[in-house]
């Protein structure tokens, strides 16, 4: 692991307990768990799978039947923080588009 400059390294990402913190993050922005994904009003606008160490997630652009997907990699608590953000920023987009 590096050392940052105050010398200790960060915790280790631990992607389970991280999704379990996500997945719960994402139903309280009223989205709904479907399987490996979720949905807002019956269209699925992302989708998240543990891989080793990561989390890999797919964010619709918009909501429809058959997206277009923008993929992230997870690898930390920072990358948790963007995800959760890049979602709250489309659903606002979305409903303003409605």
């Amino acid at each position: 692991m590096e050392e940052n400059s105050f010398g200790f390294a960060p915790p280790p990402f631990k992607p389970e307990e991280a999704l379990i913190a996500l997945r719960r993050a994402l139903r309280d922005l009223g989205l709904v768990e479907r399987g490996t994904g979720f949905e807002l009003r019956g269209k699925r606008v992302l989708e998240l799978a543990t891989e080793g160490d990561t989390i890999r997630a797919r964010i619709a652009r918009r909501p429809m039947l058959t997206p277009e997907w923008d993929s992230q990699v997870l690898t930390g608590a920072a990358d948790t923080r963007k995800l959760l953000d890049e979602v709250k920023k489309r659903l606002a987009r979305w409903e303003r588009e409605d």
